[in-house]
């Protein structure tokens, strides 16, 4: 049975490969934004979600203003990253409430604190849409409340992140 495509993500029409990502290194801006989703389409709809979620993780990270058209019309991915994990998939390996935990309290570099908390806000979805997948028992980190992940997000998020993440979490302040 062939995969649903996502409902949150582009199709562009084109085959895509790392290289189409490879070619926005320098520029971690609205261009790799688009390309990052639509790759992930493309990876999720040849049966490959585990690198469909790298790949949408990586849009999650990129540095894109709230009002540029590519994310007017394709939010950040909370919502992508919500439905891709309830999917019926064979070739998710691993578990991503542990992934996200594990980029949330390791991550370093240039927007460490951006994405530490987009990191978080992608955890508690996670953990809302998959209740049965387990925290990592050997890593000991302090999980953040809704409340602090809102606060993270208002701090070092774009204008009107928190209410998208809040809206995909079912949260209404």
């Amino acid at each position: 049975m062939a995969p649903v495509p996502c409902p949150y993500l582009p199709s562009c029409g084109r085959t895509l490969s790392w290289r189409n990502l490879a070619a926005w290194r320098d520029a971690q801006g609205p261009e790799l934004y688009l390309t990052c989703l639509e790759y992930g389409q493309q990876l999720w709809l040849d049966g490959l979600p585990a690198r469909a979620l790298l790949a949408v993780d990586r849009a999650l990270y990129c540095d894109v203003a709230p009002d540029h058209e590519s994310v007017v019309a394709y939010p950040l991915p909370y919502a992508a990253i919500g439905w891709m994990v309830t999917q019926p998939a064979d070739g998710f390996t691993g578990n991503a409430r542990v992934h996200y935990q594990h980029i949330a309290d390791r991550v370093r570099g240039e927007r460490a604190e951006l994405k530490r908390w987009r990191a978080w806000a992608a955890w508690a979805i996670v953990r809302k849409v998959r209740p049965d997948l387990p925290e990592d028992p050997k890593h000991a980190v302090v999980e953040p409340t809704a409340s602090t992940i809102a606060d993270g997000l208002t701090t070092h998020g774009i204008k009107g992140e928190t209410e998208t993440w809040r809206g995909v979490l079912g949260i209404h302040p």
